[in-house]
């Protein structure tokens, strides 16, 4: 991860994540039986393309990230790790995708710390919020779902 000499690669790694993202999430619609969990799933998969065609504006120089906080319940903290199954419960797969998300958050963070240049730490960092975002998204659908 460490030798990345360019915005450029590193936008090209981070369309790579997302396309990875992508990829799980779309997997996983044709694995589960319930109508609920397959409309949410189709959801999260296109957050993923929306993720990757943001990325791809940056990278063609047409919107620059902005910095903003964003929060966290703590729930992926919390749950167990989940196998992923062909009949999986609707909460079952909000679990696996807070992980997946919050893995995610910790590459990106990771990225900005070995970053060379402010624009690209500020970069990574901003990916890194929107992968927060979307793990906080989970979270609440989780709670929801749970509580």
């Amino acid at each position: 991860m460490d030798n990345f000499n360019s915005v450029e690669q590193v936008l090209d790694f981070a369309i790579a994540r997302e396309v990875e993202a992508y990829n799980f999430y779309d997997g996983l619609v044709g694995r589960v039986d319930r109508p609920d969990t397959r409309k949410a799933l189709q959801g999260f998969a296109q957050d993923e393309v929306n993720h990757r065609k943001k990325l791809q504006r940056v990278k063609a120089g047409e919107i620059t990230l902005t910095e903003e906080d964003v929060g966290s319940l703590g729930i992926a903290e919390r749950v167990a790790d989940v196998q992923l199954e062909s009949d999986m419960s609707y909460v079952d797969m909000l679990a696996a995708g807070m992980k997946k998300e919050k893995k995610s958050y910790w590459l990106y963070t990771y990225l900005a710390s070995k970053a060379k240049t402010q624009q690209l730490r500020d970069m990574l960092l901003s990916i890194a919020q929107e992968e927060a975002n979307h793990k906080l998204r989970l979270e609440i659908e989780y709670d929801l779902t749970t509580f």
